[in-house]
C-alpha cells in the first residue's frame, strides 16, 4: 500500500472514508486522517478485512501517529431528511472541518466528493473506488471512522439493552429485525429505511 505523495499535490493530504451506511440504527460516522510523513502505521488495511482487535491496535496507533485526525457524525434524523448519501457526505465535510489543520487536497473512498469550499478555498479532491485498500490515509480514515462508531454502539446498546446494539452495531441482522418486531423503533433507528419502516 502506498502513502499518498505530497508532491502530487504540494500540501498535506487528507484520507476520509465512512462507516455505517448500511445499518438500519445510530449514525453514519466519517472520519478524516493526515498521516505524518515521518511517523508511518504499519499494518494498514480496509477496515472491513481486519479483525475486530486489529483494528483497535491500528486505531490506537494512528491516533498517537497522525499528523491530525477527526471524526465526525450524521445521526438518524438527518439521515432520514437528507437521505444516506448526502448524509454521509455531510459527516465527511463535518470531519475535514474538524481538523486542526485544513489539508491541501482529500482523497475519498468511494465516488463521489463531499462539499470540498471552505471558506475562499476550494480544496483539491479525488474519490477513489476501493482506496480503503489502496492508499494508506484512506485506510486510516475507514480504521478511525470503523471503530468509533462501533463504540458509539456499544454505548447506544446502554441506553436501549432491548435491540442488542453491541451485538449487531445497528445492521439488520436476524436478532435486530426480531426486535424491532417486538418493541418497534426507538429515537436511534433510521425511519427511512424499509425495516423500520414496516416495524413501526
Amino acid at each position: 500500500m502506498q502513502q499518498a505523495k505530497l508532491s502530487k499535490f504540494r500540501e498535506l493530504v487528507a484520507g476520509v472514508d465512512e462507516a455505517g451506511r448500511g445499518p438500519l440504527a445510530g449514525p453514519v460516522a466519517a472520519a478524516a486522517v493526515i498521516l505524518h510523513p515521518d511517523r508511518p502505521v504499519a499494518g494498514l488495511a480496509d477496515s472491513k478485512k481486519l479483525s475486530e482487535a486489529r483494528r483497535e491496535l491500528l486505531a490506537k496507533e494512528i491516533r498517537e501517529r497522525a499528523l491530525a485526525w477527526s471524526v465526525a457524525w450524521a445521526d438518524p434524523a438527518e439521515i432520514d431528511a437528507l437521505n444516506i448519501l448526502a448524509a454521509t457526505l455531510l459527516a465527511m465535510r463535518r470531519a475535514i472541518l474538524g481538523l486542526w489543520i485544513l489539508p491541501g487536497a482529500v482523497m475519498v473512498d468511494g465516488n463521489r466528493l463531499p462539499d470540498l469550499r471552505f471558506g475562499l478555498r476550494q480544496l483539491q479532491g479525488e474519490a477513489i473506488v476501493g482506496g480503503d485498500s489502496r492508499v494508506a490515509e484512506i485506510s486510516a480514515a475507514s480504521i478511525i471512522a470503523k471503530t468509533s462508531r462501533d463504540r458509539m454502539m456499544m454505548e447506544l446498546d446502554s441506553l436501549y439493552p432491548c435491540y442488542e446494539f453491541a451485538r449487531h452495531k445497528g445492521y439488520g441482522t436476524e436478532v435486530h429485525r426480531a426486535r424491532l418486531r417486538e418493541f418497534g423503533p426507538c429515537r436511534e433507528h433510521r425511519l427511512t429505511f424499509a425495516p423500520v419502516k414496516t416495524a413501526i
